[in-house]
């Protein structure tokens, strides 16, 4: 038969004080007696005391942990943002709930309410690919709870944004490309609703404006976060008759994914076509060709992220801060062309 916990009336009623004493001596309160306070420190450990989170939450109007919703577990990326929310969150004394919205903006809505009702203390937040519709985040917003948007962020909310520089990146690696001798550049994008999104087609279009480069409609593929349609706009593109050179790829497992359907057509990479992906995941570096990515520090932008909610949450305020994370291009074999 488990034995009932150990509460402070048990701890008071053994010392022969008051509940309020022994209250104030375990939260550390400077105004009691120290010989008090270590009869009390020392009886809650003999004990194995342990304070009631629950009760404490109720009566601070807080519970200590963070909401996080994220559109899918599966991506490295969200997974590597997570381990730096969860990182802050645990040095903070916070714990962190996790919600997935499967790129669903049904699922997503739902996710918010849950986590609201759980009385979250703030929420951060990577919006899902169907996310073209802010009410749900409006209402979070009116009831003054901490929101930071993280990577996929929402523009013209009153919220904090923790994003990367996708349009300057981009750009980079397009004039990267077209260094290289790359005139025929397929570009994979992502729904352009999304901010992130939008600001990298951006950048590769205005790369190929300033290298006087046309922009060929067929070459942007509308992929909406779609890896299960990779195939089929690389067997679309091989069958063009004026097959692109290079390909700027919506992430790594894209790219490598279209490198191996390249390689097995015949195709040299980069010689015959060059390929670029987005994320630089570690396998990038082994793969033959090794990739050329964009470092995107999603580890950074998650810890970013945590720490602009946290001092929200401890500081009662909800006044929307930006900040800024720089990705960068990392250059391997697979756009390397000009040998020297």
């Amino acid at each position: 038969m488990s034995k009932a916990p150990v509460t402070i009336k048990d701890i008071a009623r053994l010392l022969g004080i008051s509940k309020s004493t022994v209250s104030r001596a375990l939260s550390g309160n400077a105004d009691v007696n120290p010989d008090t306070k270590k009869k009390v420190l020392e009886l809650a450990r003999k004990l194995d005391y342990q304070p009631n989170i629950v009760a404490v939450s109720l009566k601070q109007q807080r519970t200590h942990t963070l909401g996080v919703i994220i559109p899918e577990t599966v991506n490295r990326f969200f997974a590597k943002a997570v381990g730096g929310i969860q990182k802050m969150a645990n040095l903070a004394g916070f714990n962190v709930i996790i919600c997935q919205s499967d790129e669903s903006y049904v699922t997503e809505k739902k996710n918010l309410q849950a986590l609201v009702s759980s009385r979250v203390d703030g929420l951060l937040v990577s919006v899902s690919r169907e996310t073209d519709r802010y009410d749900h985040f409006e209402a979070v917003i009116s009831k003054a709870i901490p929101l930071v948007f993280f990577d996929r962020i929402v523009e013209g909310l009153e919220a904090s944004q923790v994003y990367s520089d996708n349009y300057e990146v981009t750009k980079e690696a397009t004039h990267h490309l077209i260094a290289q001798g790359c005139q025929r550049i397929a570009f994979v994008a992502g729904p352009q609703h999304l901010y992130n999104s939008r600001n990298r087609l951006r950048g590769y279009l205005d790369a190929l404006k300033e290298s006087n480069l046309p922009v060929r409609e067929n070459y942007i593929i509308q992929s909406q976060y779609r890896l299960d349609k990779t195939d089929e706009y690389t067997r679309h593109l091989m069958k063009m008759k004026e097959r692109p050179d290079a390909v700027f790829a919506i992430n790594d497992y894209a790219a490598l994914e279209m490198m191996h359907a390249f390689k097995k057509a015949g195709l040299r990479v980069p010689d015959d076509i060059a390929i670029l992906g987005f994320n630089n995941e570690n396998i990038c570096r082994f793969v033959e060709p090794s990739l050329s990515s964009i470092d995107h520090p999603a580890y950074d932008m998650g810890a970013a992220a945590a720490e602009i909610l946290l001092n929200q949450v401890r500081n009662e305020s909800t006044d929307p801060i930006k900040r800024l994370i720089k990705s960068r291009l990392v250059v391997r074999e697979s756009t390397h062309r000009l040998k020297r």
